[in-house]
């Protein structure tokens, strides 16, 4: 038996010959930490929509997406270039502050 060869011999999978493909940004670091910090900033109210005259907060789900990345941190100590531990710990920090900032406005 042969197996037949699932791809199109005259296809081609290069990115720019792909007509109104979106090619994807390079994967590194950021990649990873943006994700969490994007969507603890959404769970903290933030960036606010225009069309809502009150925002949804969650800071449970905040907090526990901040201790995630506060995990990363803590998990690849020694491994990061220094750029990336800077990202990260900048990253930490805002939502670290937004944080305390909407805890005090909720009275948690």
């Amino acid at each position: 038996m042969t197996e037949k060869n699932s791809r199109d011999p005259g296809r081609s999978d290069s990115p720019s010959e792909h007509s109104g493909q979106e090619s994807l940004p390079p994967l590194n670091f950021s990649s990873i930490i943006l994700p969490f910090y994007w969507q603890a900033l959404l769970e903290l109210g933030l960036p606010g929509d225009p069309d809502k005259k009150e925002q949804e907060v969650n800071l449970s789900l905040a907090r526990r997406l901040i201790d995630i990345l506060d995990l990363i941190k803590d998990r690849t100590k020694g491994n990061l270039k220094a750029d990336e531990e800077r990202f990260l710990e900048s990253c930490l920090q805002q939502l670290r502050m937004h944080y305390l900032e909407k805890a005090k406005v909720i009275g948690v």
